[in-house]
Formats: C-alpha cells, structure tokens, sequence
C-alpha cells in the first residue's frame, strides 16, 4: 500500500506539468475562477509609504498603445520624441527627482519607463508643469490621448490617465498580494489563506495581463567602474 500511495502522490505532483492539465488550466479553471471570483484590475505604480526611505527610486512603466499600429505609426511616435528630446530632457532635470527615464516602442505600444523619488501625483504635476506641452505631442499619438490634452488645462485628468496605463507592480511580498485585494475591492477583513495565494495571483495576471514583477533593484553603486577593474587587475 505504501508503494501504491508514493506512486499516486507522484502522479498527482507530475499532473500540472501535462498538457491535458495545462490546457484544462487555462482554457477551463481559470474562466470558471474569473467568474465565480471577479476581481478588479489593479492600479499601477508603486504603494507610497510614510517611511521617507520607501518612497526613493519608485518606478514608473507606462505603456500607452498607439492609435496607428502601422509602421507609419511606430515612425511618427519616434520621430515626436526625437524632435523633443531637448525639451523632454531639460524638463526632466527640472523636476528635480527623476533618476533615469527612457522612450521605448513595444510592439503597439509607446512606453516611457522612469524611476523617480518621492511622490506620483506630484512627479506627474511636476512633469506637467515643465515639459507637458512637449509630452503632448506624444499623447496625442496614443488611444484616448486626445481626452487629456492640453495636459495644462486637464491636471487631475492627466494624472489619472498615466496612474491607469501605469503598470501595476506585483509587491516584492507575496502576501501583499492579500493588501491589494482588499484595497481594490473595498473589502475590510479578506480570508488569508496562503493555500488560495496561487489562485489568487492567477486571477490578478488575468485582469493585469502586464505587470511590474517587484519594485526592481535599487541601490547606489558603492565602486565605480575604473575602482572594480583596478581591484581585479584588469587595467584599462
């Protein structure tokens, strides 16, 4: 008998990995999982935190879908960042708490990806004061941008505009998963029962089928370049 247990424990351990199982999954449990549990899409960017220490070098991926998924388009979206990258960048030094930003094409998709300190509301009125005419001519080159241009005269607009094609960043916690939901759906007492913790993040990758994996690493190298390659003796 103990052979026989061993062996059915093994087979039911190998059965996720079979393709029956794996289509089952994805064609059947998960739409049967959406329905009897709706769940909402998350809001993207990071969880502001009243530590001052939480809130350095928050990430910001914005995916904002062409309306002309053409190469034509893809072109016209390069192009109105090339011919504002000074003004983009000199605003970006204004606001003051920008690391690093970047313009990326994506498949369809524009995507600014940045890392700043601090607050999202106020980086995005920031960002609007010094350089929203510019970005403007970027939006107007997205599905729905035409609603919230001039960024100037529609702020809090804007602000939720980017705050929702803001990737929704899975916490670097698994069990913060438990947080989410709660704060998504209004609900004040939520069952954690770590068993449903799978379940539950299939359904979130459901709704938010791009994601955040994480807050990302951050730190401020401790070494320059020119110090590790003298360490290792490697010389120039």
């Amino acid at each position: 008998m103990a052979g026989l247990a061993e062996w059915f424990e093994r087979f039911v351990d190998q059965l996720p990995n079979t393709r029956i199982m794996q289509f089952v999954a994805a064609y059947v449990l998960v739409p049967f999982w959406a329905w009897r549990t709706p769940v909402k899409p998350q809001a993207g960017g990071p969880h502001y935190s009243v530590q001052p220490g939480d809130n350095v070098q928050h990430m910001m991926n914005l995916i904002m879908p062409l309306k002309d998924k053409s190469a034509v388009g893809r072109a016209k979206a390069a192009l109105a960042i090339a011919a504002n990258k000074d003004e983009i960048y000199a605003g970006l030094d204004n606001v003051g708490t920008v690391h690093f930003a970047r313009f990326v094409i994506v498949g369809d998709n524009i995507c600014m990806f940045s890392v700043y300190d601090g607050d999202f509301t106020n980086y995005i009125r920031d960002f609007i004061a010094t350089i929203g005419s510019v970005f403007d001519a970027v939006v107007g080159l997205v599905e729905g941008g035409e609603d919230v241009i001039p960024s100037e005269s529609n702020v809090e607009k804007f602000i939720d505009w980017v705050h929702a094609h803001d990737l929704y960043q899975v916490s670097d916690q698994a069990t913060d998963l438990f947080r989410d939901i709660e704060a998504v759906s209004g609900a004040t007492e939520i069952t954690r029962d770590l068993r449903l913790l799978p379940r539950d993040l299939i359904l979130q990758l459901h709704v938010n089928p791009n994601v955040s994996l994480g807050s990302g690493y951050r730190a401020y190298p401790g070494y320059s370049v020119a110090e590790v390659r003298k360490q290792f003796g490697i010389g120039w």
